[in-house]
């Protein structure tokens, strides 16, 4: 709870600067200009009493998201929905960002898929990964930690991010050898 000292000093501060925005904003959502004084003396209160638990941090967009809901709720007992009304106060507060919960449900299905790639590469290949891409070793330092040499580590780093990739855009995910490796083991057999 805010001491009201602290909330008059904040309201002083950051919304009252403001009043004329309000105003021309009440103006071009708002039939009746006799209402101004009303309007803006009521969203006022709903400001204060909804600061009262924690100031918000962008006051801007918290006095015009009370002014909108507050215009709508009256255009709403008063059976005045106009089309003109609910188009303009769409517009309000361009600092939010609608997207953002969507943003971050994608980003999570995407590292929930790309955790799943990394758990279906071979165990070497899954540590070379993690610790260059994931970790930021360089591939002296990797191949310290791993125990194995230079090009290994490069050659697992790369057939290990593409099987990623390859996972991470709908396949399988599978190592695929280069040709020149196969053929040379299968020489040896």
């Amino acid at each position: 709870m805010i001491e009201d000292a602290d909330l008059n000093a904040w309201f002083c501060r950051e919304v009252l600067p403001l009043e004329g925005a309000l105003t021309s904003f009440i103006l071009r959502n708002w039939r009746r200009s006799d209402d101004v004084l009303e309007l803006r003396q009521d969203i006022y209160e709903r400001t204060l009493n909804g600061a009262r638990a924690s100031l918000p941090a962008n006051a801007r967009a918290f006095l015009f998201t009370v002014a909108r809901n507050h215009l709508i709720n009256n255009a709403i007992r008063a059976r005045i929905v106009s089309f003109e009304l609910v188009a303009d106060l769409e517009g309000v507060v361009p600092d939010t960002d609608l997207f953002a919960t969507d943003r971050n449900l994608d980003a999570r299905d995407q590292l929930r898929r790309a955790r799943a790639g990394m758990d279906a590469l071979p165990p070497r290949c899954r540590d070379v990964v993690r610790l260059r891409k994931v970790e930021g070793l360089t591939t002296r330092e990797t191949a310290e930690r791993l125990g194995i040499g230079l090009d290994t580590v490069e050659r697992q780093l790369t057939m290990g991010m593409r099987a990623l990739v390859d996972f991470m855009l709908g396949g399988t995910g599978k190592i695929r050898r280069p040709r020149a490796v196969r053929r040379a083991r299968s020489d040896k057999a």
